[in-house]
């Protein structure tokens, strides 16, 4: 894992980047930054780690389905000014990799706000854009459906890795990935953390 060319390629692609040693440092500029202001929160073990929600509740009207699980609070967020993510993978070539079952996480980091931020451990870092896709679909989504409770075989085989199953309870429908910023997106932001976050 190399940080500095994942820092590089980001920033070469239009990314705007920032690093942190630690997820204090991490949580006190995203608190310190983001005021005043609507904010959405896709789902996120990374965040909530960072326990990014409270502190933002004291000066912001915050949005995320993990605190009201509601498809009202999924819109709001979605049209939040500010929304945070993670990333189930970067690239050291410069690439956001993120998997998703629902869509409202992924969808909601493409369009129409004024700042976007990505929040991920350096664990999270993969060599190449290959490597980046193998890491969202062979650890992140086996993790996240144990996480669950779900009845995937990545779930409850013994091996973590895809089986490319057709179960009901799948989360890895749909893979999206930042090549650039999107146009409709004022700021487009990674900030890595340099501790092992999320999955």
């Amino acid at each position: 894992m190399n940080v500095q060319r994942t820092m590089d390629s980001l920033a070469r692609e239009g990314f705007a980047v920032r690093y942190f040693e630690t997820t204090n440092e991490a949580a006190d500029y995203l608190a310190g930054s983001i005021s005043g202001k609507t904010v959405g929160i896709g789902g996120s073990v990374t965040i909530e780690q960072l326990g990014l929600y409270d502190r933002l509740t004291q000066n912001n009207t915050v949005y995320w389905h993990w605190r009201t699980n509601d498809a009202e609070t999924r819109t709001a967020a979605a049209n939040a000014e500010v929304y945070l993510s993670s990333a189930n993978a970067i690239s050291e070539t410069g690439e956001i990799v993120n998997i998703d079952g629902s869509g409202n996480r992924v969808a909601a980091t493409l369009y129409n706000h004024e700042r976007v931020v990505f929040v991920v451990g350096v664990n999270k870092i993969a060599e190449d854009y290959e490597r980046a896709v193998y890491r969202a679909r062979n650890v992140a989504a086996p993790l996240n459906t144990r996480r669950l409770g779900l009845k995937t075989p990545c779930a409850v085989g013994k091996e973590i890795k895809c089986y490319n199953c057709s179960s009901k309870d799948r989360i890895c429908c749909g893979v999206v990935t930042l090549l650039w910023p999107m146009r409709s997106v004022k700021v487009t932001e990674v900030v890595l953390v340099g501790e092992e976050l999320g999955y």
